[in-house]
């Protein structure tokens, strides 16, 4: 998806190049003429025009596919191509207005993309931390309930005519190099993490309050799919880069968190990326399109394109000889609409030349009018129906701006805290030393798909609600090309403790620009050393950033005696920070992506997807699943004011998959078995474990449940099953329960991309513990042996 400032840059689509001008325009309130206010975009308004009663496409009471056929048969060939592209045009005559389709809500209502803005009427929306804070809350409820807020606000802002229907979120990419400008989009590297919020967050912005599964409350798109991760690294373009990647990986690693988009979310829309897979435009491929997200997973809604990347893969690509032909071919592989203009262009000339039949573009726009039928588009007017009640007071209400600032405290991660200097007390500390570049931000901190927040709380406001401080930048920006030392040192040498608030922006990491070394940019480094050098108290050093940062030098310096991550914490993430710091707040934030030494990105091309290590090669491996070299901070670290203690864990020591007495494992020895229905029936365990807070701050603990399965189809050294976030009072304990789907869980993928479960030993970790489970065959019938505790 290209922002606003992309499209400022030189590009294929000249279209695109207009929007840049909406955006910009969209960006600032708009002004509205007094006493008027705007009115909802919807089709059917019979109240209007009392003719539009006699179309069956209006008659509420018909089904949905009955309602999209009488559509579609009343359009001519020019007016159903209108409705292949993004900017959908009017069929007057049908009382159907223009619509756009290009709406974003990536962590709240934004302004990118022309279908939403701003105005005096609706000045701001809740926004929320970039969703990599908010996934190291690996709270599955609050993911949820950040989409269900989100969607609340935009139909209010639908209501009144300031946003569509349609948003193109979330970014559910896997965060496989840290240099990845846009991994601050996702949920992190892990394919069960990023699945758990792919799933929750489009339930919140989907799933109707009136309980009718058939019915959107907004329509939600999973993108970019697939295997998208390379921006512009050294050179090499997202818009022509062709993603090399092994069956084994994609369906290991790069299509889960699409596939539970779509089977446990029932989003409404995936989009297709830029990039090629293997040879192939991901917009143009009918096994990833039309076999796969339409025939396997079997997706109730629309597959959009990227913005232009039909026409991408023509002109940059060169992947077809005409347009007419791209047009075709993305159509006949399964795409539905397309982000652009490129359709609209080429898809007629297409069907009169022969390439494309017109019942492939009707099943398209079928597919783009039942979404917009599910949503009440055709519904009439929007005010009348299930959320016509909501309006601009439903936009940043309190208990939704308090949502945000939750949001970021459950997100904040503690990487180091020696000797227990956090948190600070606001009555011992008289004075504080604000010092960074990202002290006093305020954009910063909403990263990029952004809106207009409600209000913003910087680091520094949220620090001087508390206690007396003393600001100095340090640094121009947070290039930080010449470090500003000497202020900053005698603010940290006079007061009784500092905070530094370092780290990026969208100027170090963003769409279209990737990292290349993951060191604090310029001159930070060194402002940081010297200044906890002459501190008089504790140092509390504060990384902003989507992306691991090197910290090395910070980790292994007594002196700097506290290390916070925050990501991008939203409009309220000063306030998040200052609770944190000064102990109103109990952190349990864990870090949803590792942490490399600049090492690593030194010998590793961004541009190799190869998940597994290559001993032949020294090529180390990606995330945690894989990856055994060193490591800054791990995925799943963070450290908590308390303490918290695993016990009386139970769990089977041996499970026996029943086989025929004809199955070939019988009588050959087997490494693995399919998991597929017939054998995996039923073939479930829970296990339990007590967790205790034995320290004296009340806090949320995350517990983890980890596999390591047998080393059989160059499995992963370790995998999650599962996480449980619970609160617990000082010396309070609580049960936890996990139930583990031998197939599902204890599986992994082959060479061929199959799912097989591995015979032998699974290592299961919960914390410090481990406990070995057996997976054996058997004869008939499950069998699990009884439970020890370990």
């Amino acid at each position: 998806m290209m922002t606003p400032a992309q499209n400022r840059a030189p590009k294929v689509s000249s279209v695109l190049l207009c929007l840049c001008c909406i955006h910009a325009f969209f960006s600032c309130a708009v002004r509205l003429v007094a006493g008027q206010t705007p009115k909802p975009v919807f089709a059917c308004d019979v109240d209007g025009n009392p003719s539009l009663a006699a179309f069956g496409f209006c008659n509420t009471s018909w089904g949905v596919e009955a309602r999209v056929a009488d559509l579609v048969q009343r359009l001519t060939l020019q007016e159903k191509v209108g409705f292949l592209v993004s900017g959908a045009g009017n069929v007057d005559h049908l009382g159907i207005p223009k619509y756009e389709w290009w709406s974003e809500a990536l962590h709240g209502v934004s302004y990118v993309g022309p279908g939403t803005k701003f105005s005096s009427l609706v000045p701001g929306a809740t926004s929320f931390p970039q969703v990599i804070l908010t996934a190291a809350s690996f709270n599955a409820t609050l993911f949820e309930t950040i989409g269900k807020v989100v969607s609340t606000e935009a139909r209010a802002m639908h209501n009144v005519g300031l946003a569509g229907l349609t948003f193109w979120s979330p970014n559910v990419n896997i965060f496989r190099d840290p240099r990845w400008g846009r991994g601050q989009e996702t949920p992190g590297e892990d394919p069960l993490l990023s699945s758990k919020y792919a799933s929750g967050y489009v339930r919140g912005l989907q799933k109707s309050d009136d309980g009718n599964a058939d019915r959107l409350k907004v329509a939600a798109c999973c993108k970019h799919y697939t295997a998208y991760d390379v921006d512009n690294w050294k050179g090499v373009n997202r818009l022509t880069f062709n993603a090399v990647v092994t069956q084994q990986d994609l369906d290991d690693t790069f299509q889960p968190p699409f596939k539970s988009c779509v089977l446990d979310g029932n989003v409404a829309s995936v989009m297709c990326s830029y990039n090629q897979v293997n040879g192939k435009p991901t917009c143009a491929d009918p096994d990833l399109l039309a076999g796969t997200i339409r025939g396997k997973w079997k997706l109730n809604g629309y597959i959009v394109s990227d913005c232009d990347s039909v026409e991408v893969l023509y002109n940059k690509q060169h992947y077809t000889k005409t347009p007419e032909e791209a047009a075709a071919k993305a159509i006949l592989a399964g795409l539905d609409l397309n982000c652009g203009s490129f359709l609209g262009q080429h898809t007629e000339a297409a069907v009169k030349g022969g390439l494309l039949n017109e019942s492939a573009v009707d099943k398209a726009i079928s597919n783009n009018f039942a979404t917009l039928m599910r949503l009440g588009f055709f519904d009439g007017d929007p005010r009348k129906q299930l959320y016509g009640k909501l309006g601009p007071d439903d936009v940043c209400t309190p208990s939704n701006q308090e949502l945000a600032r939750e949001a970021a405290r459950q997100g904040i991660v503690l990487l180091k805290n020696t000797a227990g200097s956090l948190p600070l007390s606001s009555t011992a500390i008289k004075s504080l030393a604000v010092i960074g570049p990202n002290a006093n931000v305020t954009k910063t901190m909403i990263g990029n798909y952004e809106g207009t927040p409600c209000k913003y709380v910087t680091p520094l406001q949220g620090l001087a609600a508390i206690v007396s401080t003393m600001y100095v930048a340090g640094c121009a920006d947070v290039g930080c090309s010449t470090a500003q030392t000497d202020d900053a040192k005698k603010a940290a040498a006079s007061a009784d403790a500092t905070v530094l608030v370092m780290g990026a922006d969208q100027s170090i990491e963003r769409e279209d620009f990737d990292r290349v070394n993951l060191n604090l940019p310029g001159q930070q480094s060194l402002l940081v050393s010297e200044v906890a050098n002459v501190s008089k108290g504790p140092v509390v050093l504060v990384i902003m950033s989507g992306g691991g940062m090197d910290v090395s030098f910070a980790k292994d310096n007594a002196k700097i005696t506290s290390i916070l991550w925050v990501g991008y914490p939203g409009e309220a993430g000063g306030a998040a920070m200052a609770d944190v710091i000064f102990g109103d707040h109990n952190p349990s934030g864990r870090l949803p992506m590792t942490w490399y030494p600049q090492s690593y990105v030194d010998a590793v091309p961004m541009t190799n997807m190869n998940m597994r290590p290559d001993p032949a090669t020294g090529y180390p491996g990606r995330t945690y699943r894989f990856y055994t070299g060193p490591t800054v901070y791990s995925f799943g670290d963070g450290l908590s004011y308390s303490s918290f203690s695993h016990g009386q864990v139970q769990a089977p020591q041996l499970v026996s998959v029943p086989l025929d007495e004809g199955h070939i494992c019988h009588s050959s020895a087997c490494e693995s078995l399919e998991a597929k229905s017939e054998t995996c029936s039923n073939l479930v365990f829970d296990v339990h474990l007590n967790v205790k807070n034995v320290g004296r701050f009340s806090g949320s603990h995350t517990v983890f449940l980890f596999s390591s399965p047998p080393s059989v189809h160059r499995s992963p050294q370790k995998h999650l099953l599962g996480f449980e976030k619970v609160f617990l009072a000082s010396q309070s304990e609580a049960q936890v329960q996990f139930k583990v789907d031998v197939c599902k869980d204890l599986s992994v993928v082959d060479e061929l991309g199959g799912r097989k479960v591995g015979l032998g030993t699974h290592v299961l970790h919960v914390g410090d513990l481990k406990h070995a489970l057996s997976v054996q065959i058997g004869s008939s019938g499950l069998s699990l042996s009884p439970p020890r505790h370990f």
